[in-house]
């Protein structure tokens, strides 16, 4: 498969029709209190920044790419506390002028009939790349691991420091970032809020929950909290920043 990488501002046409993220997402990803009001306004305001995989024969959209630029002084500690402060920081930082200095992966979203190919490397590859074209050294991206969800007992930081016989995670989207220089840097244990009501969880998950407690739920990388008395439900995702540094002479393909 011949692939082609285009930026949603040369092929806005494209980007009209490109994954949908309800076949990438559970339900409760597409709810998030504060990823949900920015990531339109994200795409609109910075198009530069998103981009398309695309089958160079059939002209079908393969990925899509989201990122955005946002000021980070290189030191751990003062990483966004996750993807809720950094898509904030990133739009608002946009409307208010303020430098940038490192582009932000906001997520990779791979369409289901081409995962399996070899795609989430090419897609991690094409966001270093346009980092690069902007002439950003490094590429941040507040990771959500693919596997957690089978350990969802399992606290961020423990589960971030296992590690197979190589040396690498066991985590395969993390090993992806690490196979390409990618640094694990600090865990992220509310990475991300989604707050509902109780029916509004009991319609994303397929669950009842018939009484106030903590609960584990469908691709779920934690618990959910129900409070029935308060008729809410909140959860926080977990993440981890991943770190890379990105050669200068490294160039987004066309």
């Amino acid at each position: 498969m011949a692939l082609r990488v285009y930026t949603f501002a040369e092929r806005p046409d494209l980007a009209e029709t490109g994954v949908p993220s309800s076949d990438v997402w559970p339900e409760y990803n597409l709810h998030g209190d504060v990823v949900r009001p920015y990531w339109g306004p994200m795409c609109d305001e910075l198009p530069e920044f998103q981009a398309l995989v695309v089958d160079a024969e059939s002209q079908e959209v393969v990925a899509e790419l989201h990122t955005g630029p946002l000021w980070w002084d290189g030191l751990d500690a003062h990483l966004p506390s996750g993807m809720d402060e950094a898509i904030r920081s990133v739009v608002e930082g946009r409307r208010e002028g303020r430098g940038a200095n490192t582009l932000c992966a906001m997520a990779a979203e791979i369409s289901p009939s081409a995962r399996g190919t070899g795609l989430a490397a090419l897609t991690l590859e094409a966001m270093r790349d346009l980092a690069a074209a902007h002439g950003y050294d490094r590429l941040i991206a507040p990771v959500r691991p693919s596997w957690k969800e089978r350990y969802p007992l399992v606290d961020i930081n423990h589960y971030v420091a296992w590690r197979r016989r190589d040396g690498f995670s066991i985590d395969p989207w993390i090993r992806t970032h690490q196979r390409l220089g990618g640094r694990i840097a600090t865990p992220l244990p509310r990475s991300l809020r989604i707050s509902g009501t109780v029916a509004d969880w009991e319609q994303w998950t397929g669950l009842l929950f018939p009484e106030s407690g903590d609960y584990v739920f469908p691709h779920g990388l934690a618990l959910v909290r129900i409070d029935r008395d308060a008729d809410e439900g909140v959860y926080y995702e977990p993440d981890v920043w991943l770190i890379h540094d990105v050669p200068v002479t490294r160039r987004f393909p066309s």
